[in-house]
């Protein structure tokens, strides 16, 4: 019999969600702190991820697997608008300028590695990302607009979602497809564990920025803005 998956990963990742916000780079960002050095890194960081997982999904999608296959929405892939910042960003020889920090190849090592050992855990980091770029992220994109004075969306790609026209009717079939899913209640506690370790390579991944945004804007400045209060939520809804 199914199980209500994506209302044990909303419930189930609040912790880790509140602890990804209290970061001091996602603090300042909420509060418009953001520079292009910085953001540059965050989306070349974020190009792995996305190439790691697309690539596993595409593969297990054409091998039909059970599980895996159900959850083919082309819609939310991200690899494609990525590129197109990191164009804007890095300039067309930008595949032969990025590295991947430590902490995004661990997180890309990791979806490798479970893509193979246990592909079902996949869907944890899949909702993690996906819905919190959907949800979240559009809140991000209006803060870094402004705080990097970029005119039309160039550079911003990252957040556009053009293939989903309504946004809510999206998440509501996205929700139906993960209580759907052909899995035991065994298999659902280890997808939401996966969740909220996908929250902590994420949470890596920001601290490692963090170095690089307290090089910018000093760190008195840095201390200062992760002790007050926040001008926007990304939790998902």
């Amino acid at each position: 019999m199914p199980v209500a998956l994506a209302t044990q990963l909303r419930e189930g990742t609040k912790k880790s969600h509140t602890m990804a916000e209290n970061t001091g780079f996602v603090s300042c960002f909420l509060k418009g702190v953001v520079d292009k050095s910085t953001y540059r890194k965050l989306i070349s960081d974020l190009y792995f991820i996305y190439l790691a997982m697309e690539d596993e999904f595409s593969r297990l999608i054409q091998e039909e697997h059970p599980v895996i296959s159900l959850i083919d929405f082309e819609e939310l892939n991200r690899c494609q608008s990525l590129k197109e910042d990191l164009i804007f960003y890095f300039g067309e020889n930008w595949e032969n300028l990025l590295s991947a920090s430590s902490s995004a190849k661990a997180y890309q090592d990791r979806i490798k590695h479970i893509a193979v050992a246990q592909p079902e855990l996949l869907i944890g980091h899949h909702y993690t990302r996906y819905i919190g770029d959907l949800s979240g992220g559009q809140i991000l994109r209006r803060i870094a607009k402004k705080a990097m004075n970029i005119t039309g969306n160039d550079g911003l790609k990252f957040y556009d979602f053009e293939k989903i026209k309504d946004q809510k009717e999206f998440k509501l079939k996205y929700s139906k497809t993960l209580n759907s899913l052909p899995i035991e209640q065994k298999m659902a506690d280890l997808i939401v564990d996966e969740a909220n370790l996908a929250f902590k390579y994420n949470m890596d991944m920001f601290k490692e920025l963090e170095g690089n945004l307290i090089a910018v804007i000093g760190k008195l400045f840095f201390s200062f803005l992760t002790s007050k209060s926040r001008i926007g939520s990304t939790e998902h809804p």
